[in-house]
């Protein structure tokens, strides 16, 4: 049974070989406790700062795996240790803390942080030292030069061609296709990328690009750019923003009493924006929510179950597993398969398998054998309908009975 797109999830019969084949770390057989010398894995995430909100998510994820993993037989039969480090939303900072990591901490494998700007800083110490960099949420795929490095956010080599034209797509599958569209976005790198991209996909569909608009990472002051936008009046508003950007706009829209149409936000926290009223029926971009098509692979489904019990216990606005919660669990999932099918903790050994080899992960077959170790454009379109995120589109991706609500 072949997969229902060329980049797409497993249907039905692959779900079962892919539990098979994929790293259980949430199912399986007991094994022996593991012993002897930890596997000391050093990462950062943005604890503090502008980005804390979803960097929480990541770090609850690796916990879960982390400890989890740990309860079987950790990696090679050893245990495994997570030296986390807080590099505070700042990407200078987050360059200090790999190179502490690799020589103070004297880690074993790194795994990245969160957020681009702070990846490829990471990147740059992993390649000068010659260690392989796994990382969940890079988003800018040119960039990406150095050999050794493996995403998890599985968005094709070319982003800010094929997914602006998906999202376009879907808001066309309201049944009223937009004819005008505004686009402001934030300065963070890999936010604007993208939203270049929107723009060259609206010019090149014959759309009508009537705002563009762009504000520096780090601005709180949302109420001018409301007021352009009203004043613009688009059918569609592309919103590049990251973490809580998307909700501090709609609220300063809401204050001048101006809700606009059928918008998109880039990479919001996802928690914080199912919480806001005047987020209601947003899209954003996804990898994976926490329903079916994606919680027929059963990996997910027990991931979910546990993820939900401890995001509610943590206080997590959102207790679902979501795209970024789904990406960073990617990320362990990829790192643990290659090690154990290299029984090595040679970079360059289990760089090397990964390159020539794919994995299944909860987000869908992973291959890194594409430009800059990026294969195929996995991502998705999901809509906030009644306080919950679910995907809308592709259709095959879309929950039992979700279809775009347009306004």
């Amino acid at each position: 049974m072949t997969p229902t797109r060329q980049h797409g999830f497993w249907v039905r019969g692959r779900f079962l070989m892919a539990a098979a084949v994929v790293a259980l770390t949430l199912a399986g057989p007991v094994a022996a406790a593991p012993s002897g010398q930890p596997i000391r894995i050093g990462s950062t995430l943005a604890l503090t700062g502008p980005l804390a909100a979803t960097s929480l998510i990541h770090k609850l994820v690796g916990e879960i795996f982390v400890e989890q993993i740990n309860q079987k037989d950790g990696l090679l039969g050893r245990p495994v240790e997570w030296v986390l480090k807080d590099d505070q939303s700042k990407p200078d900072l987050a360059r200090t803390l790999y190179e502490q990591l690799i020589t103070v901490d004297k880690v074993d494998l790194l795994m990245g942080p969160y957020a681009t700007g702070a990846i490829l800083s990471a990147m740059s110490v992993a390649e000068r030292y010659n260690k392989v960099l796994i990382h969940h949420t890079f988003g800018i795929p040119n960039l990406a030069k150095y050999t050794m490095h493996f995403p998890a956010w599985h968005m094709g080599s070319i982003p800010e061609q094929t997914f602006p034209n998906l999202v376009l797509d879907a808001a066309a599958s309201g049944g009223k296709p937009p004819k005008t569209v505004a686009i402001v976005s934030s300065k963070f790198p890999s936010v604007h990328f993208m939203s270049v991209g929107a723009r060259d996909a609206v010019k090149k569909r014959g759309l009508q690009e009537v705002l563009w608009l762009e504000w520096e990472f780090g601005n709180r002051d949302f109420g001018p750019i409301a007021s352009r936008i009203k004043d613009a009046k688009p059918d569609f508003l592309w919103i590049g923003g990251i973490g809580l950007e998307g909700v501090m706009l709609l609220d300063a829209a809401k204050k001048i009493d101006y809700e606009p149409p059928l918008h998109f936000h880039l990479y919001p926290a996802p928690g914080p924006t199912a919480a806001a009223a005047v987020a209601k029926n947003a899209l954003a971009a996804s990898v994976f929510e926490q329903h079916a098509p994606f919680t027929n692979n059963p990996v997910a489904a027990q991931f979910g179950k546990v993820y939900s019990d401890r995001a509610a216990k943590a206080g997590l606005p959102d207790t679902s597993v979501e795209t970024q919660a789904a990406a960073s669990y990617t990320a362990w999932q990829i790192l643990e398969t290659a090690v154990t099918a290299t029984k090595s903790l040679d970079d360059k050994v289990f760089g090397d398998w990964l390159k020539k080899n794919r994995v299944d992960s909860i987000t869908g077959r992973l291959r890194f054998d594409g430009a800059n170790n990026y294969g195929d454009d996995l991502m998705k379109v999901k809509q906030l309908q009644d306080g919950k995120w679910v995907v809308v589109w592709p259709r095959e991706f879309a929950a039992p009975g979700a279809k775009l609500i347009a306004p």
